[in-house]
C-alpha cells in the first residue's frame, strides 16, 4: 500500500493507473476506522482496478462546541485496517495541503441541502463536507467513490454537489453496517457507556417502526411524534425524527412513494444518527 501525505507524488501514481486504463474508486474517511469503513473498502474494490482511501479529520466541518480537538486519531492502526482490507493507496493529507490559503477562503455550499435536518442542528457542517470532498476530489479524480448510506443526507448532498460542478464521478452509497442489535456503526459510538451501548440499540427499532407504520398507511408526523417521544422515555434528547422524501429530502407530497425515515439523537456524549429506506404504497 503507497502512503502519501502531499497530493504532487501521489497524483503521480495516479496518472499511471490511468495511462493503463486501471479504474480508480475512492473512500473519504476521518480516521478512527471500524467495520464500516472497512465495508466501504470492500465496495469499492468491486467497483474498481485500484482503490485509495484518505484519512483526513477536517476542521471545517466541526462547530466551535464538537469535539475537533478530541476526535480519535488513530492512522498507525486506521493503516493496518486498510492494508488488511486491500487499499491500494492511503492519502493522509496536511491540513495546508486541503486548505493552502487557510480554512475560510474559499467554500462549496448546496443550500438546499445543508440547512435542514442535521444541517439546522449544526450550522456550517455540511459546506464543510461539501467544500473538503470537493478539494479531496480535485486531488485524488476518481472515477468513483463510495460513501456509506448511514449518513444520508451527507450521500444526496455530495451525489448533488457532483453533478453541480460537473465532477465526472460516480458516487455510490453503501448499506449502513451495523451490530447485532441494530445499531448503525460510527466512530462515535466509543462515547458510549456500557449501560449507553446497551440501550443505544432503540433509535434504530424506532425508525423502524416508524417506517413499518408510515408504510401501512400511517400518518408520517403522528409516528414520528411517537417515535420522538419514546427515545426520550428511554433517555435520549431527539434533535429530529422525521420522514422525508429519499430523493430530495424535502417534506413528501401525499403520493410519493419513495421514502426516508431519518432520526437524530444524543445519548450521553454521543450523537447518534440514522435512516431507513422504505416505499409507500
Amino acid at each position: 500500500m503507497h502512503r502519501f501525505n502531499e497530493p504532487v507524488a501521489m497524483r503521480e501514481v495516479l496518472r499511471e493507473w490511468r495511462i493503463a486504463r486501471l479504474r480508480i474508486a475512492f473512500v473519504p474517511t476521518m480516521g478512527n476506522l471500524h467495520e464500516g469503513h472497512i465495508s466501504l473498502i470492500e465496495r469499492a474494490r468491486g467497483l474498481a482496478d485500484r482503490v485509495v482511501a484518505s484519512v483526513f479529520v477536517n476542521p471545517t466541518q466541526f462547530g466551535p462546541s464538537e469535539d475537533y480537538a478530541a476526535y480519535p486519531r488513530t492512522l498507525e492502526r486506521d493503516a493496518e485496517f486498510l492494508r488488511a482490507a486491500g487499499t491500494d493507496v492511503l492519502f493522509t493529507p496536511t491540513i495546508a495541503s486541503i486548505y493552502p490559503f487557510g480554512e475560510t477562503e474559499a467554500w462549496v455550499d448546496v443550500p438546499s441541502l445543508s440547512g435542514i435536518l442535521c444541517g439546522a442542528v449544526r450550522p456550517g457542517h455540511f459546506r464543510g463536507v461539501a467544500t473538503v470532498v470537493a478539494r479531496l476530489f480535485n486531488h485524488v479524480a476518481p472515477d468513483v467513490a463510495v460513501f456509506g448510506e448511514k449518513d444520508f443526507q451527507q450521500l444526496l448532498l455530495i451525489r448533488r454537489m457532483t453533478i453541480d460542478l460537473g465532477f465526472p464521478i460516480e458516487i455510490v452509497g453503501a448499506p449502513t453496517a451495523r451490530d447485532q442489535d441494530g445499531l448503525a456503526l460510527s466512530s462515535r459510538n466509543q462515547y458510549l457507556s456500557v449501560e449507553e451501548r446497551a440501550q443505544a440499540g432503540a433509535i434504530y427499532r424506532a425508525i423502524t417502526t416508524v417506517a413499518g407504520a408510515v408504510a401501512s398507511g400511517g400518518a408520517p408526523f403522528e409516528h414520528c411524534e411517537i417515535a420522538r417521544k419514546a427515545l426520550e422515555e428511554q433517555g435520549f434528547v431527539p434533535d429530529y425524527v422525521e420522514v422525508r422524501s429519499a430523493q430530495s429530502l424535502q417534506l413528501p407530497g401525499p403520493h410519493e412513494q419513495d421514502l426516508v425515515v431519518l432520526a437524530a439523537a444524543r445519548l450521553g456524549r454521543a450523537r447518534l444518527i440514522d435512516n431507513v429506506r422504505f416505499t409507500r404504497p
